[in-house]
């Protein structure tokens, strides 16, 4: 899902999401040696337990000495078509080690048999090894027992790993492991549909991305096919879209089978929970290393719920967390920059090097110490690394941090008869969710980006509220789950709320040189305002997720949004910002502001303005570390 880091990251150059493979799935000879290349390539077709034959190569390093641990990685995004002439950075340390890299394309895609249907569902009964219900972590069961019996020169020893949906799919083998799977590394993997990966964020859809990457899935089963937009704005495309059903009568017409269910199941019904494929992981018997980017854009949640899940029953201490100031998939490939801002260190090459390289050494070599950490974050603000016994860490304080009606932003709660502050939310001009013109998710790189996006193209519009504190006179760290609390009305019956959470870069912080080239002025950082933390709540789903109800117009009421977990130091002379808007587009689809049963199917005359009220007793709620 997109970034998209394939299942060739072997190969030179990596294939992204910006450069999605346009290659079909061919036959090609049992054996190939490809010319100066240090590998071999195998081709075959592994039998699944419905008879279904998926579409794998294996490639090996042409040096090995003895048996080497199978690296196996399933995706639907194609996989290479011949052995890779020199190892790309992010697969260096992988490679000195030496393993047999096996590459797998996901049921119904490219030249595997079947179906693909996005589902993530994971069948009950699955984890009897005859049973005959198919799913991925069936399909992932029967590839690694096929892998072991009939590959020479292993050592008997699987691992699994991937980022995106390659992680998703690594991570769906652990609810039901072979036993020859010893070692998992789901990163950015994905969860829940409904909360926070992907296809909506606490339900409310995620429109651009849908269009963008479920048709590139399901128009074509041998192709990532890209939606031509046929404009460079995308914000007026959608505006002028209406109605998101639009997408499916107008252009798809029913070719995307997720995007029509998306349109059937406005509510968190059983569609989205029995997808919910985490819940079936028991008792943690496979190593997991999981992986998560702060600034994660596609899915932020499903790797921190993978590990709290596995927590719950981890008697060896087999589950571990690792997370930082990264963008989906950022450890695997971004170095020094998070956007516009510094890390200073080379934050991927130390997470391949150190991290990565180090798990499964251990657990599929049998080589080097243990990685001992229960949770490993690079600190955002500090750029160090930190070791946790445990996640959330314990030595932290909630602490409340008020928005107030003159606009300030402070510890102290608010005085009795404070105001409340309002704005006017027009759906017909909503908050663009990152600096028009806003390109196409792919193949442009904007979109990698846009949570780390300067928010001063936002500031001072009349329909974003700004609290901004005094300059902060000590660091202040923030380690754990932030929330925010909205006490705020709209006159309408249904209405969002978007809370921001930004860390406003100094006046001075750095030097700015005059004689910079055209352009380079408005990519200084003096005043950067940097979002650590954003997230939209749908007021119909306040009471109820499954069973929306209509908001009383005027009426104050708590507005609860989780700010997911972080690790952030606001530094010294710093100032901390919180922006309260309505609208996110067209990342998030535009809420009518009138309660309807279906938003996806919303009249044009249910769009309407509606005024928002921000009120006394709004709040973050930071966890600070001592």
């Amino acid at each position: 899902m997109r970034l998209r880091i394939l299942a060739t990251l072997l190969a030179a150059p990596l294939l992204l999401s910006g450069a999605a493979p346009t290659f079909a799935a061919q036959d090609v000879p049992a054996m190939r040696v490809a010319d100066a290349s240090p590998f071999t390539f195998e081709k075959v077709m592994i039998p699944m337990r419905d008879g279904a034959r998926m579409e794998t190569v294996v490639i090996r390093p042409k040096d090995a000495k003895g048996a080497l641990p199978i690296l196996f990685q399933r995706t639907p995004y194609g996989i290479p078509q011949s052995a890779p002439k020199a190892t790309s950075p992010e697969m260096q340390a992988l490679v000195r080690d030496g393993y047999i890299f096996v590459y797998q394309s996901m049921r119904g895609r490219f030249g595997s048999d079947g179906v693909f249907t996005l589902s993530t569902a994971v069948h009950p009964n699955d984890r009897a090894v005859d049973s005959g219900a198919v799913d991925e972590a069936t399909d992932a069961y029967d590839s690694i027992d096929w892998l072991v019996k009939h590959l020479p020169g292993t050592n008997g020893r699987v691992g699994m790993w991937g980022i995106s949906y390659a992680g998703l799919a690594a991570g769906i083998s652990l609810a039901h492991p072979h036993p020859a799977l010893k070692a998992v590394s789901p990163q950015a993997a994905w969860v829940d549909y409904w909360q926070n990966d992907d296809l909506h964020r606490n339900g409310a859809l995620r429109l651009s991305y849908t269009a963008d990457w479920v048709s590139s899935l399901q128009v074509d089963k041998t192709q990532n096919e890209r939606f031509d937009y046929g404009t460079v704005d995308t914000y007026d495309w959608f505006l002028a879209l209406g109605p998101v059903e639009t997408l499916d009568t107008r252009y798809f017409k029913g070719s995307v089978p997720m995007l029509r269910a998306l349109l059937d199941h406005p509510n968190h019904d059983a569609f989205y929970t029995d997808q919910n494929w985490h819940k079936t992981l028991g008792r943690t018997t496979v190593p997991t290393l999981n992986v998560a980017g702060f600034w994660d854009q596609e899915d932020p949640w499903g790797s921190w719920q993978i590990y709290a899940r596995q927590k719950e029953n981890d008697p060896d201490h087999l589950a571990q967390m690792v997370a930082g100031p990264w963008v989906h998939g950022g450890w695997a490939r971004d170095s020094d920059m998070l956007g516009h801002i510094p890390l200073g260190r080379d934050a991927a090459a130390e997470f391949l090097d150190q991290i990565q390289a180090p798990f499964f050494r251990y657990w599929l070599h049998q080589k080097g110490p243990r990685p001992a950490f229960e949770a490993k974050m690079l600190q955002s603000g500090s750029n160090v690394w930190k070791t946790y016994g445990q996640w959330p860490p314990k030595g932290t304080t909630a602490t409340d941090l008020y928005l107030h009606d003159d606009g300030s932003l402070s510890f102290k709660a608010p005085a009795a008869g404070e105001a409340c502050r309002d704005y006017v939310s027009d759906p017909a001009n909503p908050v663009p969710f990152r600096p028009r013109p806003i390109s196409p998710t792919y193949p442009r790189p904007e979109w990698r980006w846009w949570e780390a996006e300067d928010q001063r193209f936002v500031d001072h519009r009349p329909d974003v509220l700004s609290y901004v504190s005094a300059p902060l006179a000590a660091d202040l760290t923030v380690t754990g789950k932030i929330a925010a609390t909205l006490m705020a009305s709209t006159s309408g019956t249904d209405s969002d709320f978007v809370v921001k959470l930004i860390d406003v870069l100094p006046q001075n912080f750095e030097q700015f040189d005059a004689a910079a080239p055209l352009g380079a002025y408005t990519r200084q950082l003096n005043g950067y305002q940097w979002p650590i933390a954003m997230e939209v709540r749908r007021g119909r789903f306040l009471a109820s997720d499954t069973n929306p109800q209509p908001l009383v117009p005027g009426k104050v009421i708590a507005w609860d949004v989780a700010l997911r977990d972080h690790d952030h130091v606001f530094q010294k002379g710093h100032r901390i910002m919180v922006q309260v808007q309505s609208s996110w587009f067209p990342v998030i689809d535009r809420n009518p502001q009138t309660f309807v049963a279906n938003i996806a199917r919303a009249k044009p005359g249910d769009f309407v303005k509606a005024t928002q009220k921000v009120c006394a007793g709004s709040r973050i709620s930071l966890p600070i570390m001592k």
